[in-house]
């Protein structure tokens, strides 16, 4: 329903004196009338607006007006939806109207004029059928006059006149209108009735009685209105500044255009499409990717210079330009070269090495049938994961390009995003392909174990086809949707820990791992490579760590596995000499062990033993963590109570079940044990790993627990030179374990003499290094049997705990 406002006085005095019967006003305090429900607007007194009417009981309800006064009640609906209203869907105020002009139209509704009287309050619905009506009674209006009011009227006005200048759908002959409406209800009756209200601010302005409350509602919506216009008309003047400016510049390109062909210079845009048809012609591109080409081409020349379309082409056919569909660099054929290049980078890491010059050696045998290899470096941080991935494409002979795959979540990192998206983009393969300016580079993919997962998309599912030999010679990026051959990149991954790399795509690469390194080796990598490196960087000459120096830094600085640390301790120490030679104080030419205190400040961790002394209740174990192996203490304490096991350190479930069966098999044995007569209900038992800060998990410490509680049971001392490692069943047999290198180091490390291994384990003894046989005594065994004269001392007081019973 469309609202109108009549704002010609002598047309608005013939719509009074021929269309409504309005010369009385009906006085009354109750009265019956008939109802019209109206969906979508509201009637304010004193508007004229038309109505049509199509409901069926809406039709007979104005029938029966028109047979008697003309005269009907105008109630808003609260859900326009409802067809048929009852009396709950109605509001309780509406507003008397008198009908005026009455049409049929051709859609079968009919067409009324009314104008709006007075509001009314309805007091309850006499009937719903055939048609709705309900007594009402007048509402009184509360005017009052004075400076206040003056006041409203006048800054309802002003906005209003804003409002209409700005308003594309209110008539500019509505101001007159609102100028001469000389009270301040009819004031805001008008503007609200002009007004783009919903239903409900149209109501609630309807229910106000108060006439300055009203026009203080009025003014808070007009003030509101008013913002949005401006800004609305603010946004409008700048797109069409900015049309005028794009039509100005199309005018003007045109013009160019023209005088250039007049000159004989030709379309800038026909010259770049030529340049690039060029391009294409002077490089090599396999067939599908040439006939995708001379298809974007073809459009591009067709394209006017300023559709949205030419970027977005451009860019892809640059991207397909830019890569290296055919460009390889020619490989390194000897062996002897390649070696001494690793050895002279890297020290140690024999593996890695050997798989190297495998690949050099197959290479040179069979170069057409041979596979490139997709190898996953994993170790610790620091034991020279990425720097031998560079060193490797030395050696080859290939350039070297590196991705860091740490946090990536989306798949369209991997695979790039389809062109159907703004800004869209390849992926970071064929990014980083671009850049290598190869096909054959070498390919590192660092913190591959640090992938994401989330709403989308997985990236390391994305990476299947990648690493993949049998698949990646068409890898399909989204954006380029060609499929481009990464069958000659030799890919190369790094992680800390394996577990959270999905068996999928753990099968796709050959896994070599980086143990951490022994002093031995670390003293060779200070000298080799750390030192020179710092000393050039800090620009430092002549300048000696002696070898205890640099044991004091290893053993009381740094507790890791690889060497990062290290570095960062002797860069620590070059800055400190390099700030005196540049004071001009006399430069440092030995750095000894006394001296590194005084630079890098007391020492951080204590090199030596886990335990100084043999103690009952407290056993050495071994721990894999990501930084390398690690030691473990494991207290048990034997206290009164009532039969409970108390774990606490932040111990994981598999570790806590570790500790119940080993509690179970020393309950077992008690008889065998010498504590047959202890009644377990009655004493509370609390083993303990210290560093409660740090998560702990595992089987491997099975053995370690059940040793210190039969110390604790017994009175029988662990010995502090003695280490385990293994996993334990309820029978008592040990099971072997993983990460043997890394533990043993930790075992050595820590001071440590003897270290019981499971037996299963002894094949994987290889890679302990040789020198580490001559210096631990290696232990093997299969049962707690084996373990306790071992590791614990022959004589104990196994009366102590009844004593602390009684």
């Amino acid at each position: 329903m469309a609202n109108q406002i009549l704002t010609d006085p002598d047309q608005f005095d013939e719509w009074l004196g021929e269309e409504f019967d309005t010369t009385e006003e009906l006085d009354f305090d109750i009265q019956e009338f008939p109802v019209l429900p109206l969906r979508d607007t509201v009637i304010f007194p004193h508007m004229v607006i038309p109505l049509f009417v199509g409901r069926d009981r809406s039709l007979r309800a104005v029938e029966a007006a028109m047979a008697g006064n003309k005269r009907m009640i105008a109630v808003a609906q609260r859900d326009e939806n409802v067809q048929e209203p009852e009396t709950s869907d109605l509001y309780t105020v509406g507003t008397e109207f008198v009908i005026g002009r009455k049409l049929r139209m051709p859609d079968g509704t009919t067409s009324i004029w009314v104008q709006g009287q007075r509001r009314v309050q309805v007091l309850g619905y006499t009937q719903m059928e055939p048609y709705i009506t309900a007594d009402v009674s007048p509402m009184a209006e509360t005017n009052e006059e004075g400076l206040p009011t003056e006041a409203l009227m006048r800054a309802v006005l002003a906005l209003f006149e804003k409002v209409v200048q700005y308003s594309r759908n209110i008539p500019e002959d509505a101001y007159v209108a609102a100028m001469n409406a000389d009270e301040p209800g009819w004031l805001s009756d008008l503007v609200a009735s002009l007004m783009d209200l919903d239903v409900v601010d149209r109501q609630e302005l309807l229910e106000i009685t108060d006439t300055r409350e009203r026009l203080q509602r009025v003014s808070i919506i007009l003030a509101s209105e008013l913002d949005v216009l401006e800004l609305e008309n603010r946004i409008h003047s700048q797109v069409q500044e900015e049309v005028d400016r794009s039509q100005r510049e199309y005018f003007l390109r045109e013009q160019m255009r023209v005088i250039q062909n007049e000159l004989g210079e030709g379309d800038p845009h026909i010259q770049e499409v030529n340049e690039l048809r060029a391009k294409f012609a002077e490089v090599s591109l396999p067939d599908e990717v040439r006939e995708r080409a001379d298809k974007e081409l073809a459009r591009l020349s067709s394209m006017p210079p300023i559709a949205p379309e030419v970027g977005v082409i451009r860019t892809y056919l640059d991207w397909i330009l830019e890569l290296p569909w055919a460009t390889e660099t020619q490989d390194n054929a000897d062996i002897s070269k390649a070696a001494k290049v690793l050895e002279q980078s890297h020290y140690g890491l024999p593996k890695a090495k050997e798989r190297i010059l495998e690949h050099i050696a197959v290479h040179q045998l069979a170069p057409v049938k041979m596979k490139n290899p997709i190898l996953c470096f994993v170790g610790p941080p620091g034991t020279g994961k990425t720097s031998l991935g560079k060193a490797i494409a030395t050696s080859l002979g290939r350039k070297f390009v590196r991705v860091s795959l740490g946090g990536i979540r989306d798949e369209a990192e991997i695979r790039g995003h389809r062109r159907t998206y703004v800004g869209a983009l390849p992926g970071r393969i064929i990014q980083t392909m671009r850049r290598a300016q190869s096909k054959n580079p070498v390919f590192m993919l660092d913190e591959i174990d640090k992938l994401g997962l989330d709403f989308r998309g997985d990236p390391a599912s994305a990476l299947l086809e990648v690493l993949d030999p049998e698949q990646n010679s068409a890898f399909s990026d989204h954006y380029l949707e060609l499929p481009f051959d990464l069958s000659k990149v030799m890919f190369i991954t790094t992680a800390n820990m394996l577990d959270p790399i999905p068996p999928a795509l753990q099968d796709r690469m050959e896994v070599i791992e980086f143990p951490g390194y022994m002093e031995e080796e670390k003293l060779h990598i200070a000298r080799q490579f750390l030192i020179p490196h710092q000393l050039e960087q800090n620009g430092l000459r002549d300048m000696h760590f002696s070898e205890g120096a640099l044991l004091a830094i290893i053993r009381e600085y740094t507790h890791e596995s690889g060497v990062r640390n290290l570095d960062r301790e002797i860069a620590n120490i070059c800055r400190k000499v390099a700030r005196r030679v540049a004071e001009g104080k006399p430069g440092v030419r030995q750095i000894s062990k006394q001296s590194v205190f005084k630079y890098l400040g007391p020492p951080r961790y204590t090199f030596g033993m886990a335990e100084e002394n043999d103690e009952v209740g407290m056993a050495t174990g071994l721990a894999w963590t990501e930084a390398g192996g690690d030691t473990l203490s494991i207290e048990v304490s034997i206290m009164p109570g009532k039969g409970s096991l108390i774990l606490t350190g932040q111990l994981g479930e598999v570790m806590q079940e570790s500790a119940q069966a080993a509690l179970s098999y020393t309950r077992s044995r008690a008889d065998e044990l010498g504590i047959g007569d202890l009644d377990f209900d009655k004493v509370d038992i609390h083993i303990h790993v210290p560093e409660g800060a740090v998560p702990k998990d595992g089987p491997s410490a099975g053995i370690t627990i059940a040793t210190a509680l039969i110390s604790a049971l017994t009175g029988r001392a662990v010995l502090h030179d003695v280490a385990m490692t293994g996993e334990i069943t309820l029978r008592g047999t040990v099971l072997p374990i993983g990460g043997l290198r890394e533990k043993v180091l930790a075992a050595h490390r820590a001071g440590l003499k003897t270290v019981l291994l499971p037996k299963r384990n002894r094949r994987d003894m290889v890679e302990v290094p040789s020198r580490l046989h001559k210096r631990l005594k290696f232990v093997f065994v299969d049962s707690m049997d084996q373990v306790i004269p071992v590791a614990l001392s022959p004589n104990g007081d196994n009366q102590h705990i009844s004593r602390m019973m009684q």
